[in-house]
């Protein structure tokens, strides 16, 4: 059944919310983005929004670039342009990326259709016949995104991680679909675990724990976090 989370959202209502602490001047940072799901006008103001300094700073995109929003494909292009900038962007792979790849291999295509995948295909469209043509460097993107990301003082995942399974032992319906398990547990895997999947009207942080999809594509809105500092923006 298709994924239903509008209830979890409060209406769309500021266009820049940057909060929480103040930033350091010193130091690299890590800018974590959330579930963008073709929502590309909002990526972009973002980026404008983000104090980021392209040769020292890492992007983290946490998955969910697809499906649901109406230009998917500007985000996968917009991505692979920073990319190509010599940015150092680590992208992540979500569950709607997962069922793209299915879909381009012709399994399960009603289940990514019914999911938002209409909307992708759909941005796809080229021609006057409106066929749906994914570009070789787009199948690429998608079949080179990472499961997880690590660095000495956090663990980045789109959906999160089973409590008490050690990395490598951790499945892909955990990382790409799981929800309460992870979120309600108060499970140290030794470094805080950033994760996106799960919308939230705002961030979702704990102890161990921060939460960045805060429901863009359902009118709210696109959320970045600025690591170490633990700082907030939103559009």
């Amino acid at each position: 059944m298709p994924e239903d989370h509008s209830s979890l959202l409060t209406p769309y209502s500021s266009l820049l919310t940057p909060y929480g602490s103040r930033i350091t001047d010193y130091g690299m940072k890590i800018y974590a983005i959330g579930d963008i799901h073709g929502m590309h006008f909002k990526l972009e103001r973002l980026l404008d929004r983000i104090p980021f300094r392209p040769d020292e700073d890492t992007l983290v995109f946490l998955g969910d670039y697809v499906d649901r929003g109406p230009d998917s494909r500007a985000v996968v292009d917009r991505v692979l342009n920073l990319m190509d900038l010599g940015i150092n962007v680590v992208g992540l792979r979500g569950n709607h990326e997962l069922m793209m790849t299915h879909y381009l291999e012709g399994r399960d295509v009603n289940f990514f259709l019914l999911n938002g995948g209409a909307t992708t295909v759909h941005s796809y469209k080229v021609g006057n016949n409106g066929r749906c043509r994914v570009p070789d460097r787009h199948v690429e993107f998608l079949q080179t995104l990472k499961r997880f990301h690590e660095t000495d003082d956090y663990l980045f995942v789109h959906a999160g991680f089973r409590p008490g399974v050690p990395l490598e032992d951790q499945r892909d319906e955990d990382i790409y679909w799981i929800r309460n398990d992870f979120i309600l547990s108060d499970y140290d895997f030794g470094r805080k675990v950033v994760f996106g999947h799960t919308p939230f009207r705002e961030p979702y942080v704990d102890a161990r724990k921060i939460g960045i999809d805060t429901g863009a594509v359902y009118g709210n809105k696109l959320t970045c976090v600025c690591l170490p500092d633990e700082v907030f923006y939103s559009v």
